[in-house]
């Protein structure tokens, strides 16, 4: 078994801006580890570095630059742009290594780093604990000599790549002529592309969250608060929204009465869509421990197979790998469609839905709401110091809850792979029961974290 990583999360490396391990020399060494971990071979080596919106992006952006060039790696550079078209140009570009600069649907404050290799799926453990150990090391006879000093350049028509990979997943045969949609880019690194792919396709398109001003990514926008997008499809009676996060990986839909539509509902839709069209590969599709057991119950209905996963696009990617499978994703909105990339891609799942209701001439209320999910509550519990989940009372009382939900429901406790929170999550068909088995498990997590 693997040591624990020290740096990398569940979502690469993640934290406040300019406080570690969020620093220039973080970055720096950490684009010197990685340059040297994926220079295998003669050839001329090169890593595309992207990022979203964000003011601090700068700042890393530059120090990951010198630090690959240290390494001997050129680096194309594309600026703001999704996390789904940083993977896609990797592979696209037969880069070596693939960098995004971001730190998803957090706050502007914050900021991180994922790393994609070259087949433009993020890295495994085993690639992220040896970049780690490369870091820690003595590099100072392994950094490229004066004469093989990369080279840095920009990609100037990376956005309209990546534009034209996404329009691509819409079907040939149809067009988006008299649909008027809302987006919602977060302010973040979708701001230009996806109105522009969604325009191209034939829809009026009304566009909020798409006035980047360094701090205000995900600042009462985007898909972490969509109450400005519902709002706006109502005031535009338009026929859908759809809000993206910063770094466009994850969706969620307003229909056009302004009610949200979460991950759950998405999936189920695009898998009931492909499984019609005998697109549905392995007849199954691959969620989390998050999502609702109303979607397992609706697939089953389909004779479609949900696997559940650990929290985090990596590992239901990892999943949908091993079983073959093309649906996948996230009740927060990560959406993974592996006929069309290799991570969550908002803008090509949200183009998937908008397929559907054209060809079916029906309003989203009527076409994306296809069960009832069952009552399910999330609640987070901020802690400081170790985490608490591992305190005897803590524990007894998961196996109390356990078993007052054994047969009516369940019961998800975790850690955030990206914040100092305990998340607990419960769901059963009784909502009361819900509520008070919530209340218990989080009482008891912050009486132990108030004792640190």
């Amino acid at each position: 078994m693997g040591r624990t990583k020290r740096l990398f999360g569940t979502d690469g490396i993640r934290g406040t801006a300019n406080i570690a391990p969020m620093t220039v020399e973080t970055a720096q060494r950490l684009g010197q580890a990685a340059g040297l971990r994926f220079t295998r071979g003669e050839h001329r080596h090169s890593v595309l570095l992207g990022k979203d919106t964000r003011l601090s992006g700068y700042m890393i952006e530059s120090a990951m630059v010198a630090g690959f060039l240290s390494a001997g790696m050129d680096v194309t550079l594309v600026g703001p742009l999704p996390t789904p078209a940083i993977a896609f140009l990797t592979r696209s570009l037969r880069a070596d290594l693939g960098v995004m600069i971001s730190a998803s649907h957090n706050p502007f404050g914050d900021n991180g780093i994922k790393l994609f290799g070259p087949d433009g799926f993020k890295l495994s453990d085993q690639d992220e604990t040896e970049i780690e150990d490369l870091m820690e090391a003595d590099l100072t006879h392994r950094l490229a000599t004066p004469e093989k000093i990369g080279r840095a350049s920009r990609l100037n028509d990376a956005a309209g790549r990546y534009v034209e990979n996404a329009k691509s997943s819409f079907p040939r045969k149809l067009r988006l002529d008299g649909m008027k949609i809302v987006i919602d880019c977060a302010n973040g690194s979708a701001y230009r592309v996806a109105p522009t792919a969604l325009w191209e396709l034939g829809a009026e398109v009304i566009r909020i969250g798409c006035s980047p001003d360094g701090v205000n990514i995900n600042e009462q926008c985007g898909s972490t608060h969509p109450e400005a997008l519902c709002a706006a499809v109502v005031q535009h009676k338009a026929h859908l929204g759809i809000a993206l996060d910063g770094d466009a990986d994850r969706v969620l839909i307003a229909d056009e009465t302004g009610r949200l539509i979460d991950g759950d509902q998405i999936l189920a839709l695009i898998a009931k869509s492909y499984a019609r069209e005998g697109r549905l590969a392995g007849q199954s599709v691959v969620a989390t421990v998050m999502s609702n057991m109303g979607l397992e119950r609706f697939l089953n209905g389909l004779n479609v197979g949900l696997e559940r996963t650990a929290v985090g696009d990596r590992y239901v990617v990892e999943r949908m790998r091993e079983l073959g499978s093309n649906v996948g994703g996230e009740q927060s909105g990560h959406m993974v469609l592996t006929d069309f990339g290799t991570t969550g891609d908002g803008l090509v799942a949200a183009l998937q839905i908008l397929a559907v209701l054209v060809e079916e001439g029906r309003p989203a209320s009527e076409v994306c709401r296809l069960f009832n999910p069952f009552p399910q509550k999330l609640q987070n519990v901020r802690f400081t110091g170790p985490s608490p989940l591992e305190a005897d009372c803590v524990q007894s009382k998961r196996i109390e809850v356990e078993n007052l939900l054994k047969g009516r429901g369940r019961l998800v406790l975790r850690k955030s792979g990206t914040e100092p929170l305990v998340r607990v999550m419960v769901e059963a068909e009784d909502a009361a029961l819900v509520d008070g088995a919530v209340a218990e498990m989080c009482h008891v997590i912050q009486t132990v974290s108030e004792r640190v």
